[in-house]
């Protein structure tokens, strides 16, 4: 069982999105999406405010946080800039306060997601004996590679395509990453993809739905505020 004090939970966020530009401090039902994500923090059970950290660059999202208990970190403008280096994305990573062995990583990008989920999350991560965690969702389709060779197993003894007899498969949520925080710092996100297995947490389909493009911003607005 890990030890909640010695988890540091961390969004990150910046403004150059050149898909949906200022996608996290655009009006989105009434709020934004930065400030909506920090506020589900403060309001999880399982994540004491003093543990809460935001990652970001722009004078838009310091004003946000500023507003808020929360602390924050400053981030170089190559550190937002950045996409393939990870010590210098996460370049929080060594000025953590020395107690934190963890980290779970949240996006700011997927609103359906709600706090029930987070604090599961969470719940599952500190009491399981692996020390990282990933959150999916499952998929019970076929796939082939762009040579046609089926990605998955077909189902023995079935001759047509029956997704209820089919071996899930696994899709990023995008959403919720656990991981010990010296992976970072060994240039690792969470773990060696090529030699080391992830322990999955599945979450509803819905709450992964991801900001990337303008269609979502606006459906993610109309679905946020039905649900």
């Amino acid at each position: 069982m890990k030890n909640l004090n010695e988890i540091a939970f961390v969004v990150q966020a910046r403004l150059n999105s050149k898909r949906v530009p200022q996608k996290m401090i655009r009006p989105f039902a009434g709020d934004t999406l930065f400030g909506i994500v920090l506020d589900k923090l403060l309001d999880c059970k399982n994540i004491p405010n003093e543990n809460i950290f935001a990652s970001i660059y722009e004078d838009e999202l310091i004003e946000i946080v500023d507003n808020k208990p929360i602390s924050y970190f400053v981030r170089s403008k190559e550190s937002a800039e950045e996409e393939d280096n990870l010590q210098l994305i996460y370049e929080w990573h060594d000025k953590l306060p020395a107690k934190y062995k963890y980290v779970v990583l949240i996006s700011g990008c997927n609103p359906l997601l709600q706090i029930n989920t987070i604090d599961r999350f969470i719940e599952k991560f500190v009491n399981q004996q692996e020390e990282n965690l990933f959150a999916v969702i499952e998929k019970r389709q076929y796939f082939w590679n762009k040579q046609g060779k089926m990605i998955n197993d077909w189902p023995v003894g079935e001759t047509i395509m029956n997704t209820k007899v089919i071996e899930p498969t696994y899709e990023a949520a995008h959403c919720l990453y656990a991981s010990r925080l010296d992976t970072i710092k060994n240039n690792k996100f969470m773990v060696d993809f090529s030699k080391e297995n992830l322990t999955l947490y599945t979450i509803p389909e819905l709450e992964s739905f991801d900001i990337d493009y303008e269609w979502q911003f606006k459906t993610a607005e109309l679905l946020y505020e039905k649900i």
